[in-house]
């Protein structure tokens, strides 16, 4: 029996990159709306139909489906040069894009001194980089916080040249004076704002409204989120996390939506774990750098561990239920969706993080302080692997009885029910339990 959709909140549970849009994109059919509530371009959302890739970045993935209107919520920070590009590669391949999507009208703009500033601070800080993937997100967060920020409903402001002067001063000022870098010139601020004028303007709505007419027509509304929880910049490993919240919670505030909106919270993870960029990762196995563990490099290569947004190769370690539980806690999951199995076809073993132990000591929580979760020692239970390929299955009954039991042991330590798993790219690999 298939999974029957009701008002859900889809998210990451884990450090990104965990299959969303292959999720996303198998519920949006069932789904009247696909509503995308924070982050940027640096989301990357890859669906693979037949032998089509298709990644999209700012567009929610439910923009193939021809009954779903896709929605990008206040939330979310939009760079226009971007989403144009995403917008024409959609339409090339025949997506009527214009008629799908609307973009609230409070969205901020990623700008060009928010590129220039991000690149910068990233050289400047060397070794001690966070990892950003370089596309102006914390910036622009930070310019929305600041309340110095330009949105889409800002285009056309009287005071709009005022503003672009003040901002550019004040940017260019960190740029030369602090970080040793070249000017943003108001040129390239003025052609990205017109850019926004010509293709972005014609796709703003009031998300909002849009989204209580929906629900007040008993709509199916699928909360798509971005990134995972453990980049959440209040809950995750601060300050190697993203520039937003990306739990359950945002989708309310990056939308204009009440609590009573969602009525299940799927949680989306990896069958191990991955991560991007710098930050604690305690179970992992394999890097670029030169660390390298044979079942973290089979998950790499076989995995095709690759940053979706950035290219960037990705770290690789076994399952941290200890992470899982503790996304499960606080984003209040009903379910979960476990992505990848057959990755771990083959290997002898497969292992779960149950615990940490550091400096002797046993802790059953996540601690706040990165260079204390950097210490912490993954505690493992170790159980039988699979020989059997579980690659296309879509019953449990088809997969092999050790990769049952695994499933049924990460239900049990993460305190939460797994309702579907994915075992392969396509649409049709999928597990209902």
């Amino acid at each position: 029996m298939g999974y029957k959709m009701k008002n859900t909140i889809a998210i990451g549970i884990q450090w990104g990159d965990e299959g969303k849009g292959k999720i996303v994109d198998l519920l949006a059919p069932q789904a009247d709306v696909v509503a995308r509530f924070q982050g940027g371009p640096n989301a990357g959302h890859t669906l693979i139909i037949g032998e089509k890739k298709t990644v999209l970045h700012h567009i929610p993935s439910g923009i193939l489906h021809d009954h779903t209107l896709c929605l990008i919520g206040n939330g979310t920070v939009v760079d226009a040069a971007a989403l144009h590009d995403e917008i024409t590669l959609l339409q090339k391949a025949g997506v009527p894009v214009h008629e799908r999507l609307r973009i609230s009208d409070r969205c901020q703009l990623i700008l060009p001194y928010h590129l220039a500033l991000d690149a910068a601070r990233e050289v400047a800080r060397g070794n001690a980089r966070i990892g950003t993937t370089g596309r102006g997100i914390g910036p622009c967060y930070e310019d929305k916080a600041c309340r110095r920020g330009i949105r889409l409903c800002d285009l056309n402001a009287a005071n709009l040249d005022e503003r672009i002067t003040n901002n550019l001063h004040y940017m260019n000022f960190i740029l030369t004076g602090f970080l040793h870098a070249e000017p943003v010139k108001r040129e390239e601020v003025e052609a990205a704002l017109e850019l926004a004028r010509i293709h972005v303007l014609p796709l703003v709505a009031d998300v909002a409204q849009l989204l209580h007419a929906q629900q007040k027509a008993n709509a199916c509304i699928l909360f798509e989120g971005a990134q995972g929880t453990m980049l959440d910049i209040d809950h995750g490993t601060y300050p190697f996390v993203t520039s937003s919240n990306t739990v359950a919670g945002a989708a309310l505030a990056g939308l204009g939506v009440g609590p009573n909106a969602a009525d299940e919270i799927l949680g989306i993870a990896k069958a191990y774990m991955t991560r991007v960029g710098a930050g604690p990762f305690p179970t992992e196995l394999y890097n670029a750098d030169g660390m390298e563990d044979a079942a973290g490099k089979h998950m790499a290569e076989v995995g095709h561990e690759f940053g979706s947004t950035t290219g960037r190769p990705r770290r690789t370690g076994w399952f941290d239920a200890m992470v899982t539980r503790h996304a499960v806690r606080i984003n209040g999951i009903t379910s979960l969706a476990i992505t990848k199995l057959d990755v771990l076809d083959g290997l002898d073993e497969v292992k779960l993080c149950v615990g940490y132990r550091i400096n002797g000591e046993t802790i059953d929580t996540i601690p706040a302080d990165a260079a204390v979760f950097d210490a912490c020692e993954p505690i493992y239970e170790t159980m039988a692997g699979w020989k059997a390929s579980t690659f296309g299955a879509t019953h449990m009954a088809q997969l092999p009885t050790a990769a049952q039991s695994f499933l049924r042991r990460i239900a049990v330590v993460c305190e939460a029910p797994i309702r579907m798993v994915s075992t392969g790219p396509d649409r049709e690999h999928i597990c209902h339990c």
